[in-house]
């Protein structure tokens, strides 16, 4: 099937437009592999990942180490004028399912779009996201069951340390009502405008997946899919050297400012930011270690509410898929 959209005009190829659809989360759940391999179709313009336009709650702080992020309908429309006739334009911002607002915005934005929802197993999805947090200074405290114990006192706004720029993220527990999630988008969207994947049927054949999207958006699901391994799940090797190379990458202290600075004056952008990400891989990084198998039981029971709201929503057998019908 091809799409059937439009030419554009003068003025909205200057402009740009609103995305035709939207991955809208979660993150660590297969979202950053589904916009490599989406983005790759001739009739798809991709151009960036993570605009974060439609969830402006979430921008609490500016990241630290990242482009500006479009502020005005303008600028955020303005990112999707590259793209070419008969293409439709997409948007992967992962934090717009746990948004108690993007849905609505979307919507009032483009009332035609389509949102690609993932579902992860609750207890292995916070695990990998708390490892993504540390990675990228979101999350300071490294020990996994310590930063879920922090949820209440981070809830009255405690215990966030003052560069940690997404605080509301650190509410773990906000991140698997998966059954709300999905009601704000069903609530503005009709059902048919809205696709629900689960992660590990993403895993288990990628190739499948993409085509059930393309089928979805209504584009051509023959074009040669490549499977893609993206964002993979990796550990701080040690907390003290991955605050130290984080504090120098922000000019975080007069120390790293002054060496900042100087680093600056003498290289450019681009090579500079390419030796920062080259010197994190090979030095902060290593595979993550196994979760501690009684944290992850108790976060299963904790969360199997969750996962029965989630199945009888969606009309499907979770607590079975996910195990949760087997905890003692």
């Amino acid at each position: 099937m091809t799409t059937s959209t439009e030419s554009k005009s003068d003025a909205e190829r200057t402009r740009g437009r609103v995305p035709d659809f939207f991955i809208v989360g979660h993150p660590k759940s297969g979202t950053t592999a589904l916009y490599e391999m989406l983005r790759s179709h001739p009739q798809i313009h991709m151009p960036l990942k993570e605009p974060q336009y439609f969830a402006p709650e979430m921008l609490v702080r500016a990241p630290p180490v990242a482009g500006t992020l479009p502020r005005t309908i303008e600028d955020y429309t303005a990112l999707y004028s590259g793209a070419a006739d008969g293409q439709l334009v997409g948007e992967a911002s992962p934090s717009y399912l746990r948004s108690p607002v993007a849905a609505e915005l979307i919507a009032q934005a483009n009332p035609a779009a389509r949102a690609i929802a993932i579902l992860r197993e609750p207890a292995s999805f916070l695990h990998s996201l708390h490892l993504q947090f540390v990675q990228a200074i979101i999350e300071t405290e490294h020990d996994f069951a310590r930063a879920l114990a922090l949820e209440e006192e981070r809830r009255e706004g405690r215990a966030i340390a003052a560069h940690s720029y997404w605080p509301h993220a650190l509410l773990y527990s906000e991140h698997v009502r998966y059954a709300e999630q999905l009601r704000r988008f069903h609530d503005v969207l009709p059902a048919e405008q809205v696709l629900v994947l689960i992660y590990d049927d993403f895993r288990a054949d990628n190739e499948a997946t993409v085509r059930k999207v393309l089928r979805f958006l209504e584009l051509d699901d023959t074009v040669a899919v490549r499977a893609t391994e993206a964002n993979p799940t990796v550990r701080a090797r040690s907390p003290r050297l991955h605050d130290l190379v984080h504090a120098f990458a922000v000019g975080r202290g007069p120390l790293s400012r002054t060496v900042k600075r100087s680093v600056k004056a003498l290289t450019p952008d681009g090579l500079r930011r390419q030796a920062l990400r080259s010197t994190r891989q090979r030095l902060l990084y290593v595979e993550p270690e196994p979760p501690d198998e009684a944290l992850m039981k108790q976060l299963r029971r904790r969360f199997k509410p969750e996962v029965v709201a989630a199945g009888e929503y969606l009309n499907r057998d979770l607590v079975s898929l996910w195990g949760y019908d087997r905890l003692d």
